[in-house]
């Protein structure tokens, strides 16, 4: 499964942080960031995904995050 989120992250340093957040939380997962997009991508591989709980731990630190369709 693939779920790809629009957020406002715009440091390198600031997605490193997050990613190894999201990966406490989701251990078994391919998780990155595509900062050069317009929409500061986020995709997450794995094989269960929950969207609320990686927009919930984004809005923790002060980031907006959404799914994108």
């Amino acid at each position: 499964m693939i779920e790809v989120f629009k957020t406002n992250v715009q440091e390198a340093e600031q997605s490193q942080m997050i990613v190894k957040k999201l990966l406490e939380h989701f251990p078994n997962s391919t998780i990155n960031f595509d900062l050069e997009d317009c929409d500061k991508i986020l995709r997450v591989y794995a094989l269960s995904i929950c969207n609320h709980t990686i927009i919930e731990i984004l809005k923790s630190y002060g980031y907006h995050c959404e799914v994108l369709p």
